[in-house]
């Protein structure tokens, strides 16, 4: 999937769980959660929404290793190859 759909489908389940959040204005390399002002749970449901639209499993050990926009695209384009 490329990564315009990938930030397309992002930007769709973000609004589901937190629609007065703006991708947009997220600088790519900052911690999401703070960026979009995201509590644990809201970041859970995002990453499970993610894995289910993209159909990627993301196990929890993973977590970490997304935390920014770009990390987070990043490992959804390389999960999916």
């Amino acid at each position: 999937m490329e990564r315009a759909t990938l930030y397309r489908i992002l930007s769709e389940e973000l609004l589901n769980i937190a629609p007065e959040a703006e991708l947009d204005s997220v600088d790519e390399n900052a911690d999401l959660r703070e960026e979009l002002d995201l509590d644990s749970l809201d970041f859970l449901n995002l990453i499970i929404a993610l894995g289910k639209r993209v159909g990627v499993q993301i196990p929890e050990a993973d977590y970490g290793r997304i935390h920014s926009l770009s990390a987070l695209l990043d490992y959804l384009e390389n999960r999916e190859a």
